[in-house]
């Protein structure tokens, strides 16, 4: 798909940004919204008229959030992302299924922090959109546009710019594709002639995305035909292999995992799992429904045990390709956030690990049950499902390489950055 001069066309860009963060549970900042020069420039010397900014809701299954940046046009050359503020609220737009009103409320609550941030003289000139993920997509089509329709009313009435159909649900392919471009565009990937790009592995609460250049002609001739997509930018064209699974991302999985899938709300069966405390007796709510979940008496727990089960929900059901193995991925989302929660890796520096890494922690923390989960009891079953999704599911040696990040150059390292830059793009490149 080519469009001239190398960037996308108006109309592919909005369907691109419009129609399209993961679901992770992300850290949010508290950046005091009093304060009216909260997004300033990082370049002194910058003139005002050469800002511009962008407004991206990622409503994924566990929280609803909001990216605002700043944009620096420099002459002929593209647009250069220059800031972001970050802000999250919790639960997702899919716990409100039932009362559509309640939950644009809480995007109210965000949409407010943009207006404290962005200088009111920009306001009519920023365009802000909302891209639901997995949560939505789970849902019964007529309950999520019901909460979208809320959503779009409340952007109507803003004095922000609101673009066509830019409160929809994202199809998922684009979803791995705009993760890619952020943390292509966030480590200089994909400015000049520099084709070696890092892949991106995101795990969401509802589903999980890959996302790679492939540098052989076996891997573009072996994959799935839908699994290859093709995109012109900076004056270069890129065939991607991407793929998004919904029903893999990590709260999903457990679902899987305890047998609890079909669940309705009220039921009072408890499900249970070896991946738990054997004593534990606790309640879990996503998606609007309350689960009631523990451990397995009459099983012995620990990492062999949890694998079994978990395996069941992985095997068989992924593409592999031989290339990744040996390539450069970003990791971010729920990889990072539970390699956290493990102490594997720094909270705000992240880090590299090998594939290897997240199953022996699993087996660490399966092994001592009792010790290890009193902060998180999902913590066994939350990384010995990451092993599995790695090994069995996509493919990787246990000496892949995986640099954990959320944050590239202090930009979160999501699908909003690539949205949103796509979208100023191309109204900057509009008559």
């Amino acid at each position: 798909m080519k469009f001239p001069g190398g960037l996308f066309d108006l109309g592919f860009l909005l369907s691109l940004a419009c129609i399209t963060l993961s679901e992770a549970d992300v850290y949010s900042p508290q950046y005091g919204i009093e304060n009216p020069n909260i997004l300033p420039s990082k370049l002194t010397s910058v003139n005002i008229s050469n800002v511009f900014y962008g407004i991206m809701f990622d409503a994924g299954s566990t929280g609803t959030r909001i990216h605002i940046y700043s944009f620096i046009q420099k002459g002929p050359e593209p647009p250069q992302v220059d800031n972001e503020i970050f802000e999250s609220v919790k639960p997702g737009l899919s716990a409100y299924v039932d009362d559509p009103e309640q939950g644009a409320e809480t995007v109210r609550e965000l949409l407010d922090v943009a207006k404290q941030t962005i200088p009111s003289t920009h306001w009519h000139t920023t365009p802000v959109v909302l891209k639901a993920t997995g949560g939505l997509r789970l849902l019964p089509e007529q309950k999520a546009q019901a909460l979208l329709l809320e959503v779009q009313e409340l952007f109507e009435d803003s004095p922000f710019l609101v673009p066509e159909d830019c409160v929809t649900i994202m199809n998922g392919t684009y979803e791995g594709i705009l993760a890619w471009i952020t943390v292509n565009v966030l480590t200089g990937h994909l400015y000049g002639s520099n084709e070696n790009t890092v892949g991106i592995l995101d795990l969401g609460g509802a589903s999980t995305q890959i996302t790679f250049l492939p540098q052989t002609e076996s891997t573009l001739h072996a994959a799935p035909e839908e699994y290859i997509s093709s995109f012109d930018m900076f004056n270069s064209s890129y065939r991607l292999y991407t793929h998004s699974y919904l029903g893999f991302g990590l709260k999903v999985a457990r679902l899987a995992v305890l047998g609890a899938l079909d669940a309705k709300d009220g039921e009072s069966r408890r499900y249970r799992s070896s991946c738990l405390p054997q004593s534990l007796k606790a309640e879990w709510k996503f998606g609007g429904v309350n689960y009631k979940f523990g451990g397995m008496k009459e099983v012995s727990p620990g990492f062999h045990s949890c694998y079994t089960e978990v395996i069941k929900v992985i095997q068989k059901k992924l593409d592999q390709q031989d290339e990744i193995k040996s390539m450069n991925f970003y990791a971010f989302s729920y990889y990072y956030d539970r390699a956290v929660d493990a102490g594997m890796i720094d909270v705000e520096k992240g880090g590299i690990i090998l594939v290897k890494d997240f199953e022996m922690k699993a087996v660490e923390v399966c092994e001592d049950l009792n010790e290890a989960t009193t902060g998180s009891p999902f913590l066994c079953m939350d990384l010995t499902y990451i092993t599995a999704l790695l090994k069995e599911g996509f493919g990787f040696y246990d000496h892949t390489e995986l640099q954990l990040a959320k944050k590239v150059n202090n930009i979160e390292t999501s699908w909003a950055l690539g949205a949103a830059f796509h979208l100023i793009q191309s109204l900057k490149t509009t008559p």
